[in-house]
């Protein structure tokens, strides 16, 4: 049995709007829409055109978007790329932002121009500082049918996104990585709650927990997928909850339920 994500809540343009405060909405599996003080990014969305049956009804369309600042893609699976999303949503978003092999493929599949950047850089997205984050999830080169070329550890990223309200961490798909664990302590992070062994797995989900003890924990990566063989998309909230300290802070949002950012 897999864990199922609550009912979805639909938004459209007022969670795009100028706001007082920062505002993450989950979109679902491992997309997310922040909202901060009017300033939007959308992270990894995935609102249609992903070649799997869904456990979930997307909380807004492309077609609903009115506008964004900007789209930040962590890899190019695509569950967190999505092709058909990014080329429908190409005349509403001021920039995309990858890193630079997932900026390459933005120009020469769909002609958008993606903006690459390595681990580490920083940018400025209205009100906000990004930083990409190290992640290690090169699958590919261990499967003969996706081993198109020697994919890098700088290939995959997270985001590191410091606003007026805090700091949200979106870790990315990723290994445990030592370094994950001794950056300072965000106000909030979105957290992959994955099992498969290419992604951060039960025991770096307790490790990662650990090191960072008050901090919310929006949880993805679950829920949302039709897949109960794959446990990549088969994270339990509840089994998360047994294994962190402080398991009231394992936020589980609906696809397009939004949560308030606060300083730690």
């Amino acid at each position: 049995m897999q864990a199922k994500a609550p009912e979805t809540k639909p938004f459209g343009k007022e969670a795009f709007t100028s706001q007082e405060g920062t505002d993450i909405r989950w979109l679902g599996n491992a997309g997310a829409l922040i909202n901060s003080r009017g300033t939007t990014v959308m992270i990894d969305p995935v609102l249609s055109g992903f070649d799997m049956p869904l456990l979930i009804d997307m909380p807004i369309t492309e077609e609903e978007v009115p506008c964004v600042d900007a789209v930040l893609l962590t890899h190019c699976d695509n569950d967190h790329y999505s092709r058909t999303t990014c080329r429908k949503l190409a005349d509403k978003v001021k920039e995309f932002h990858a890193p630079r092999y997932v900026a390459g493929l933005l120009k020469d599949e769909l002609d958008i121009e993606g903006i690459g950047h390595d681990i580490e850089e920083k940018f400025q997205v209205g009100n906000i500082t990004v930083k990409l984050t190290p992640a290690d999830h090169a699958w590919q080169n261990e499967s003969p049918k996706h081993h198109t070329r020697d994919f890098k550890i700088e290939d995959f990223c997270g985001f590191w996104l410091d606003t007026p309200d805090g700091i949200i961490w979106a870790v990315g798909d990723s290994r445990l990585l030592e370094e994950q664990l001794h950056m300072s302590a965000p106000d909030a992070m979105l957290f992959d709650i994955s099992d498969s062994r290419w992604h951060i797995g039960l025991d770096g989900v307790r490790k990662m927990a650990a090191a960072y003890p008050n901090t919310p924990l929006i949880l993805w990566h679950w829920g949302s997928v039709d897949a109960p063989g794959w446990k990549e998309f088969n994270g339990d909230p509840e089994i998360v909850k047994s294994l962190i300290v402080n398991p009231e802070r394992a936020i589980v949002l609906a696809p397009g339920e939004s949560f308030r950012l606060k300083k730690l």
